[in-house]
C-alpha cells in the first residue's frame, strides 16, 4: 500500500520534467504527428484527450513505460523537443463521458472503467501500434492509427481468504448524472467459515486505487531468493554500522522503509496466533482522480456520504462484523493517510481509532512544497514577489534534500494531463468553476495564489489542523487516544512541515488532552516510511480494539 505510494511519486517526477520539455516545445517547429483512429477501433465519434508519448525503447511500448516524454492535444498541436535520435511513438486516446450533474454544470470527464484513473491502462481507451521515428533536423509529417483499444481490467477472483464487492452508489449517481461505482477488496480471517457465529473487528484501508487484498496478502510464494524482511532489515543495520550506502528500500540509519511481503504477511495472518480481524480496503474513484479522500465535495459529490451510508452497511449486512464504533479503526498513507485522519475526526462517534501514516498536507499553512496558502502569494517561487531573483519552489526532493521537481513543473505536468480536470487530488475539497470544473489552489501558468478558494476550502473543513483547533471543545472528547501518526522527517513532499504543526496543537490540547501518538522517523525518513510491519500493526491495533471494548464494556456499552 505505502509502496505503491513512494513509486508513483517518484513517476511523477519523470513525466513532469518531461511535461515541462513539451510546454516549452509548444512554439517550436518540427515534427508533426497527426492521429486518428478507424471505425473498427470505435465506431462513434468521441470527447477526449490524445497523448503522444515518446520513448527511447520499445519494451514494453511507451504506454507502459515510467519514463516516457508526453505531450498532448486538446485544441493545438504540440512539436517535441530533444536531442535528436531515433525513438518510439505512440498515441493514446482518453476517452471523455458526458456527465449532466445535479449541480446545474455538464461536463466531460474520463468515466473510470475500475483501472484507477490511468488513461495508460483504461478500458475503452484507443492507442496506436508504437513506430520507430527519427528526430532530427527538418519536419517530418508522422501519422499515427489509434488502431486498438484498451480490454477490460480483470478483476481478480473470490477466494477463500479475499472477496471483492463493486456496487453502484445511488448518491453519487444522482449527482452525476451517470452510474457511479464504488467497492472494497475485503481480507477475511482465519477461521471465518468455521466459525459462523463468531463477529469480528474491522480495519478499513484507504489510498489510492488497488484491487490488490489489504496489505498486499497473497498466497503466492516469493521468488525464490527474495530476501526476507528480517534478512533485508540485518543487511539494512550492517550497512548503517559499516558507514556504507544503504540497500534499496531502506534509510540513512539502517531502517527499513518497505514493509514485508505480501506473502510474509500472508504467513503472519493465517497463523494460529494471529488477531483475528476482517481487513477492508476501499475503492472509490471519480472522474477526476483515483480516489475521492473519502469526503464529500463540491465537485466530486457526496463520496463521504456514500461510503457511511452505502458501502460500510453493506459490508456490514454481508459479512460479520462487529457493529461498533470501537471495532471500526482506519489506516493509510499518503493520500490514504489524509483520507483516513478525516473519516476519523469528521465521524469520530463512527470510528474508533485511525493509523495515520505521512498524511497529504494537514495544515494549509504548509501545503505541498511548503506553500503557505493563506500568506504566499505565488505558489512557483519563494520570497517577495518583487525579489530581484526569486528562487523556484521545490515540490518534491530527495532524501538527501536534492530537487526532484519543483511546484512550477507540477503545474505544467498537470496542463499536460488536462485544461479542463488538471486538479488531480486538488478536486476532492477546491470550489467548482463557473463552468463546471475543479478551482486549482493556483494558477497553473503563473503560479498566483487563489485566495477566495483557499477560503472556501478553510470553510469546508479541509485544512484538518484549523477544523480540529475550531472544534476541539465538541470533538476532542470522542477523539481522545484515537488519533495515531507515523511520518518522516525527510518527506519528500514535504508533508512534515504541516505535521509538526499539527503536532504543536495535539500535544499542547487540553480538555481534553488528545492521548494519542505522532512518531517522526529521524533521521532521514522519506515518504513511504513504516516503523513496523504490517503484521506488527495489525497487531497493534488488535490490542488497542480489545482495550477500547473492555474499557466501552466497564463504562455501560456503546451504540452503534
Amino acid at each position: 500500500m505505502r509502496k505503491k505510494t513512494v513509486r508513483r511519486l517518484a513517476q511523477w517526477v519523470v513525466f513532469a520534467a518531461f511535461a515541462a520539455a513539451a510546454t516549452r516545445a509548444q512554439a517550436q517547429g518540427g515534427m508533426r504527428f497527426e492521429v486518428s483512429f478507424p471505425v473498427s477501433a470505435h465506431a462513434e465519434p468521441v470527447t477526449g484527450r490524445v497523448f503522444l508519448l515518446v520513448a527511447k525503447k520499445n519494451d514494453p511500448e511507451p504506454r507502459l513505460q515510467g519514463n516516457t516524454a508526453m505531450f498532448a492535444v486538446d485544441a493545438q498541436e504540440l512539436g517535441p523537443e530533444g536531442p535528436a535520435g531515433d525513438y518510439w511513438v505512440q498515441a493514446v486516446l482518453n476517452i471523455y463521458t458526458r456527465f449532466p450533474r445535479a449541480d446545474g454544470h455538464t461536463i466531460w470527464a474520463h468515466m473510470d472503467q475500475w483501472e484507477g484513473q490511468d488513461f495508460s491502462r483504461s478500458p475503452g481507451n484507443l492507442f496506436s501500434e508504437p513506430e520507430k521515428v527519427h528526430f532530427g533536423a527538418g519536419g517530418r509529417s508522422v501519422k499515427l492509427s489509434l488502431s486498438k483499444a484498451i480490454p477490460p481490467i480483470a478483476v481478480p477472483a473470490d477466494t477463500e481468504w479475499v472477496k471483492h464487492i463493486k456496487l453502484e452508489s445511488k448518491l453519487l449517481s444522482a449527482f452525476w448524472g451517470h452510474p457511479i461505482y464504488i467497492g472494497a477488496t475485503i481480507l477475511l480471517p482465519k477461521g471465518y467459515e468455521a466459525h459462523p457465529d463468531e463477529r469480528y473487528p474491522v480495519i478499513y484501508l484507504q489510498g489510492h486505487f488497488s484491487l490488490q487484498a489489504p496489505f498486499g496478502f497473497t498466497t503466492e510464494p516469493d521468488k525464490p531468493g527474495t530476501k526476507s524482511w528480517a534478512e533485508k532489515r540485518e543487511e539494512a543495520r550492517a550497512a548503517h554500522l559499516n558507514m556504507e550506502e544503504p540497500p534499496e528500500g531502506t534509510s540513512y540509519d539502517g531502517s527499513l522503509m518497505d514493509v514485508e511481503s505480501g506473502y510474509e504477511f500472508q504467513q503472519a495472518w493465517t497463523s494460529d496466533d494471529f488477531p483475528r480481524m476482517i481487513a477492508v480496503t476501499f475503492q472509490h474513484p471519480t472522474p477526476y482522480f483515483d480516489d475521492s479522500y473519502g469526503i464529500n465535495s463540491a465537485n466530486a459529490g457526496p463520496y463521504g456520504d456514500a461510503l457511511l451510508t452505502e458501502l460500510i452497511p453493506y459490508i456490514e449486512e454481508h459479512y460479520r462484523v462487529i457493529r461498533e464504533p470501537s471495532a471500526r479503526v482506519l489506516t493509510g498513507g499518503s493520500t490514504g493517510g489524509w483520507g483516513s485522519l478525516a473519516l476519523q475526526v469528521y465521524h469520530p462517534e463512527f470510528f474508533g481509532g485511525a493509523w495515520i501514516f505521512y498524511p497529504d498536507p494537514v495544515d494549509f499553512h504548509r501545503y505541498y512544497g511548503g506553500v503557505n496558502l493563506y500568506e504566499d502569494e505565488n505558489a512557483f517561487t519563494v520570497g517577495p514577489a518583487d525579489d530581484w531573483a526569486p528562487r523556484e519552489r521545490i515540490a518534491f526532493r530527495t532524501v538527501e534534500g536534492q530537487v526532484a521537481i519543483t511546484v512550477r513543473e507540477l503545474a505544467q505536468m498537470q496542463l499536460v494531463l488536462g485544461t479542463q480536470d488538471a486538479g488531480l487530488e486538488w478536486q476532492n475539497y477546491t470550489p467548482v468553476r463557473a463552468d463546471g470544473y475543479p478551482v486549482t489552489p493556483w494558477d497553473l501558468h503563473t503560479g498566483k495564489i487563489d485566495r477566495a478558494a483557499v477560503a472556501a476550502m478553510r470553510e469546508q473543513g479541509y485544512d484538518i489542523h484549523d477544523y480540529l483547533s475550531g472544534n476541539w471543545a465538541r470533538i476532542g472528547p470522542q477523539l481522545v487516544g484515537k488519533l495515531h501518526f507515523i511520518c518522516g522527517d525527510a518527506d519528500m513532499a514535504y508533508l512534515n512541515l504541516a505535521m509538526y504543526r499539527l503536532q504543536d496543537f495535539l500535544e499542547n490540547s487540553k480538555d481534553p488532552y488528545y492521548a494519542g501518538s505522532i512518531e517522526f522517523g529521524r533521521p532521514l525518513k522519506n515518504h513511504g516510511w513504516q516503523p513496523t510491519t504490517n503484521a506488527e500493526l495489525v497487531r497493534t491495533m488488535a490490542k488497542y480494539i480489545a482495550e477500547s471494548r473492555t474499557k466501552q464494556s466497564a463504562a455501560g456499552g456503546q451504540g452503534r
